[in-house]
């Protein structure tokens, strides 16, 4: 069985996530396979949560080393822009190992002072007169965007002045398929020029090359930082290469900043649409936790994981052949009903609550999930102490690509608590 549904169409994925297509998947088809136009070769749907974390913990034979996109990169291309989520044990473990400490529960709980001070004075900024009488302002441009980028530059050790640049080479990347934010659109236009850099971007250099700059002043001053750990680091004996700090740098940088900033306007926006549960949160700061792990499984910041099977195997009752490309719908898996009860309610008091938005039962487990959690925690919470309730000042705008579920735009208004 095939989609009835183009998985691949960027227009329809800007109008809405297809969750109704991933409902008749998992039902109908949990394992489907899906044509793609050329030079593509098609791709397995995986949609229901179950096969989604065996395919996640089977990493010998659903391999990452070919890519996490629908892209069919060479052998030489993955050489130059391959990043620790592009590997496979055990050179995924020896990278891991390198900048899992920055970012433990005991790390992380370094910073919490710092997010929450940083909150505040974020929203001191967004929450002026005009706002606090009723004007509509953009959420993302004046919160959303704000607190990720400089807890990021706080552990990594970015020059505060810069931290604009990084966020506009992030979007320019993340969002790759969309003309209104880059000028160079991937699936559009011809990109050979740039496939060896991160995204197949120019952008990608770009973010590389500002990199460099930092690093070589970091050589001369080093720091306690996480930049400064990485020119520190040894693997099998070896320091990196500059090509393995330009993969590191960028990745902790689109990674740290896109999918917490998704999160939390993605949250907003819920909240704009089901005020009862901000209500309830309110009312019940207990809820926080469950709160925060339920706006994360509903925004599923990365809608997917591609994998490539390393050789014939079976899965979900589908027979696969060594080469195919796998995707892990992580967004389906989300709302699996095999998992979740009603999980197409928005429930700030879910529990138990498993979700796949950091990835679960393999060893790519995203390297920020607790720093992730901490900055939506955070910011949920000073939120509540500052707003009795959120509504739509006028319409959210997608950005156009199945793989991330960012906005472009999240007009509010707030009545203040």
């Amino acid at each position: 069985m095939t989609q009835a549904v183009d998985l691949t169409d960027l227009d329809m994925w800007a109008r809405a996530v297809p969750y109704a297509e991933f409902a008749r998947l998992r039902r109908d088809a949990p394992v489907a396979w899906h044509d793609e136009a050329a030079p593509n070769s098609g791709f397995w749907s995986v949609c229901g949560y179950s096969d989604i974390v065996a395919a996640s913990r089977d990493v010998a034979t659903f391999s990452s080393a070919r890519g996490i996109s629908f892209e069919e990169p060479s052998d030489e291309d993955m050489a130059a822009r391959r990043t620790i989520i592009d590997t496979d044990p055990p050179e995924h473990t020896k990278l891991r190992k390198i900048v899992s400490g920055a970012f433990s529960v005991r790390a992380v709980a370094v910073y919490q002072h710092f997010v929450e001070g940083l909150t505040e004075q974020v929203l001191d900024a967004a929450l002026t007169g005009p706002v606090l009488g009723g004007h509509g302002f953009d959420f993302i441009d004046a919160v959303a965007k704000e607190v990720p980028i400089r807890v990021l530059a706080r552990i990594m050790g970015l020059p505060e002045a810069g931290l604009d640049s990084f966020i506009d080479l992030g979007d320019r990347l993340i969002a790759n398929t969309d003309p209104d934010i880059t000028d160079v659109v991937w699936g559009r236009d011809d990109t050979d020029a740039y496939r060896r850099f991160p995204f197949r971007s120019p952008y990608g250099k770009q973010l590389w090359d500002l990199g460099r700059t930092i690093v070589a002043d970091r050589l001369r001053d080093p720091g306690d930082d996480l930049l400064s750990r990485l020119l520190r680091a040894e693997v099998d004996g070896d320091r990196l290469s500059e090509t393995d700090l330009d993969n590191f740098f960028s990745i902790l940088v689109i990674a740290g900043n896109e999918t917490t900033r998704i999160a939390i306007a993605q949250g907003v926006l819920a909240f704009c649409e089901q005020p009862e549960q901000w209500d309830r949160l309110r009312a019940d700061p207990a809820l926080l936790d469950p709160a925060t792990d339920e706006v994360l499984r509903w925004s599923c910041p990365t809608h997917f994981m591609r994998r490539t099977a390393m050789r014939d195997t079976e899965l979900g009752g589908a027979a696969i052949r060594a080469g195919d490309k796998v995707v892990l719908w992580y967004v389906s898996g989300n709302r699996d009903e095999a998992e979740f009860a009603d999980p197409g309610v928005f429930d700030v008091g879910r529990d138990p609550n498993r979700h796949l938005s950091f990835g679960r039962g393999g060893p790519h487990l995203c390297l920020g999930a607790h720093l992730a959690r901490l900055e939506v925690r955070i910011v949920l919470a000073a939120l509540a102490r500052r707003v009795a309730r959120f509504e739509l000042a006028g319409e959210p705008r997608r950005i156009r690509s199945n793989f991330t579920n960012g906005l472009k735009a999240l007009p509010v208004r707030v009545i203040p608590a």
